[in-house]
């Protein structure tokens, strides 16, 4: 089964359509590479027709935290990615950082390799 890995990175700062469209990219790689990404930042789009106070998003996104098997950090300041962290080291989950996007993400797959989490495939 794809292990699934949540993206976690800046929402509103500096600005929250780039960093969906970073996230996004993040969550596209890991798909491809063989994980079920789930991306919070998606909830942008639900969010312009059914606004919602932000605390509801963060409850939202710690649900479907706890349910994954990991978690990249994107670079770039964040009260929430930061509070995402804290809650995955709560739950002894990994946590892949790196100094760009790129590096994070590929933190993640060189860890997936290294306890054949993929690249499996043919065993």
């Amino acid at each position: 089964m794809p292990k699934r890995i949540y993206v976690a990175g800046p929402y509103t700062n500096p600005d929250p359509v780039d960093n969906t469209r970073r996230a996004i990219r993040a969550g596209h790689f890991l798909l491809l590479q063989g994980f079920t990404p789930f991306v919070p930042h998606l909830s942008l789009f639900w969010h312009f027709q059914y606004p919602l106070p932000i605390e509801k998003w963060y409850a939202y996104d710690l649900e479907w935290l706890a349910v994954c098997d990991g978690l990249v950090r994107l670079p770039g300041e964040s009260e929430g990615a930061t509070q995402e962290v804290f809650r995955a080291e709560d739950l002894d989950l990994p946590v892949f950082y790196g100094d760009t996007d790129d590096d994070a993400i590929k933190s993640c797959v060189n860890y997936a390799h290294k306890e054949g989490w993929i690249g499996n495939e043919a065993s």
